[in-house]
């Protein structure tokens, strides 16, 4: 018989107390672009969070010294690849700010359909993707359908898919192709009469719901602390939208149709309802813009600029609602056909900063639900 030796392993009270340090990313699959979280985890729950950023960076502000006013405009098209008309538009927004000028109403009112329709297609995207990051995957298949109806009417307008380049300083790059009008209703018209599946589908998915039902909640206070906009501070109650509280565009003469909505929840399922109530509120600002633009006489849809456009020396800023929370525009000139300096505060890059708030106490399971639900674009943060 052979004889046996029995060995005794101890591991010592010091390994119960050891943090493990996890990276999520920085490759492309973990998330909505190329960022890395670092994670001190506590057995099943995360201590600490901290977003690491600049993967991706591209100098646009930068770029902006160095191109002249018209150029801008495509540079400040890309952060954001989903909201690529209300980039470019505030940016037109600011420059005509400080050059003091007045675009046709005509313009005016085209703007702000067009982007609505864009505010539409963003929101689609994340409606669809969401679903997706917690193991649904039909949501996004319906979300894709509705975006390429949208898209179609869009990109006729433009001749662009996802980067439009249709603003201009002083206007549009040019009117309306005849007839494009009636399609663009019936495209609204077609997206509206099909949004209740996500009503139904995800909103009604006892397992979503039991996904993000008080998980990742944000406090008001956290909202203003860390700047977050759009619908994710708004669905933590903080009641602000620009449409409404400083009117840009035609929003003045539209807040019968335009409705803010908001939770006090401020969890995953809070911030997915908001987003969805303002998918349904942007098809209703879409038709009444449309409606608009059938009253108004035939006129110019933009100002006439000189070859070589110089703004004045000065500074200006000009913010706008984009689709994911509130951008700025800080612009400042020394009389040159090219910006001294464009500052570019964007709406991903304050939300993203919140994770250091929202992911410490929460499981490592539910951490891609508390991400997906930021609804941010990593182009929008290392811009």
């Amino acid at each position: 018989m052979t004889p046996t030796t029995e060995t005794t392993v101890g591991i010592g009270g010091a390994a119960e107390s050891t943090d493990m340090v996890l990276n999520i990313g920085p490759q492309h699959p973990s998330t909505h672009g190329v960022l890395r979280l670092r994670l001190v985890l506590d057995g099943e729950r995360i201590r600490h969070a901290e977003p690491v950023i600049g993967y991706m960076h591209r100098g646009a502000e930068k770029l902006f010294e160095a191109r002249d006013y018209r150029q801008i405009v495509m540079l400040a098209n890309r952060h954001d690849w989903l909201s690529a008309f209300s980039n470019e538009l505030g940016v037109v927004l600011a420059v005509e700010r400080m050059l003091g000028m007045e675009v046709p109403e005509r313009a005016v009112w085209t703007r702000t359909l067009l982007a609505e329709l864009n505010r539409v297609l963003n929101h689609l995207m994340f409606l669809g993707s969401y679903p997706l990051e917690l193991g649904g995957i039909t949501p996004v298949f319906y979300a894709f359908r509705e975006r390429e109806v949208l898209q179609n009417v869009m990109e006729e307008v433009s001749g662009g898919r996802m980067h439009y380049m249709f603003n201009r300083v002083g206007g549009l790059k040019e009117d309306l192709p005849a007839g494009w009008a009636a399609r663009a209703r019936g495209a609204v018209s077609a997206v509206r009469s099909r949004m209740d599946v996500f009503d139904d589908l995800v909103l009604g998915n006892e397992i979503f719901r039991g996904r993000t039902r008080g998980v990742g909640s944000l406090t008001p206070q956290a909202v203003h602390a860390y700047g977050v906009s759009g619908p994710i501070a708004r669905a933590s109650g903080v009641d602000f939208d620009l449409r409404r509280d400083e009117p840009y565009l035609a929003y003045g003469e539209l807040q019968d149709t335009l409705k803010v909505v908001t939770r006090t929840e401020g969890d995953c399922l809070a911030r997915f309802e908001c987003l969805l109530a303002q998918t349904h509120i942007a098809l209703d600002l879409a038709d009444a813009c449309l409606d608009r633009l059938a009253e108004l006489a035939p006129g110019p849809i933009n100002q006439r600029l000189p070859k070589v456009l110089k703004a004045p020396e000065g500074h200006t800023y000009a913010w706008t609602e984009n689709p994911l929370g509130i951008n700025g525009y800080y612009l400042v000139s020394k009389g040159e056909k090219t910006p001294y300096r464009l500052k570019l505060r964007s709406a991903s890059y304050n939300n993203i900063q919140a994770l250091t708030e929202l992911l410490p106490g929460t499981l490592v399971a539910d951490m891609v639900a508390i991400l997906g639900s930021m609804f941010f674009v990593v182009g929008d943060i290392d811009k």
